[in-house]
């Protein structure tokens, strides 16, 4: 089993469920996203470059973007920047929670994006 996704499914419910769940969304919307581990983190990569990472921390799952200032600002009230400068994420308590049309949203506007430096 890879270190990513033994972080996942070694975490307690309900985190397990939530990650695997977003685990099952990302891969659907993004297939060429690679998940690895990184910074002991399941971490999504597009080529060399970090899309998103997923994190348990204190009560809530934490999916975070690094290139949030690349976003709609309609996303922004569904984003949580908490003091971070470069990432924003979006956070559940549980899987109710998770808006899976949201996400996909954001996923494909990050896919989608047209500025190529964005990518290097």
């Amino acid at each position: 089993m890879k270190p990513a996704e033994a972080y996942i499914l070694n975490q307690q419910e309900p985190f397990r469920s939530i990650m695997m769940h977003l685990q099952a969304v990302i891969e659907y919307t993004l297939p060429v996203a690679e998940l690895k581990y990184k910074w002991k983190l399941p971490c999504y990569y597009i080529g060399k470059r970090p899309i998103c990472y997923i994190n348990q921390s204190k009560d809530y799952v934490d999916v975070g973007f690094w290139h949030s200032a690349h976003l709609s600002k309609k996303f922004d009230s569904y984003l949580v920047s908490e003091n971070r400068k470069i990432v924003k994420s979006l956070r559940y308590k549980t899987l109710e929670e998770v808006d899976d049309d949201v996400l996909i949203a954001i996923l494909k506007e990050v896919k989608l994006h047209k500025d190529k430096s964005f990518w290097k």
